[in-house]
Order: structure tokens, then sequence, then C-alpha cells
């Protein structure tokens, strides 16, 4: 069984996070960082936030959902 990973992200003007469903989460890179390779960002995001680590990329945080 393969688990998948809930990612919420949080505009720097926004209070609450909110759930974001993977191809959200490409489009919100490209729009921050363009075509300077949002997919190995991706990638990047997904590897750091499985330790509890809150990025920024741009204007956007991204973390692992908590229960």
């Amino acid at each position: 069984m393969m688990l998948v990973m809930k990612i919420q992200t949080q505009y720097h003007y926004e209070k609450i996070w909110t759930d974001t469903l993977d191809k959200d989460l490409l489009r919100m890179i490209e729009e921050e960082i363009g075509d300077a390779d949002p997919q190995g960002t991706l990638l990047y995001v997904k590897e750091a936030v499985k330790n509890g680590k809150v990025i920024r990329v741009g204007e956007c945080k991204f973390r692992q959902k908590r229960d």
C-alpha cells in the first residue's frame, strides 16, 4: 500500500493552511519560480516536508499535513 503525502500551502497574506493537490502544487511553484525547474523544486519540497520542515518558495510556504 502506497501512502499519499498530503501537503498544505499558505501564502504570506493568508492565516490558515490549505490542503493542496499535487497538480496545484506544481502550478503554484511554476507561478513562483517560472521555468527554473518546477518539477525538481516540487520533488525537493516533498522530500523536505517529510521531516517536518516548512519550505518557502517565493511567497508560498509548504508543509506536510499534520493529523
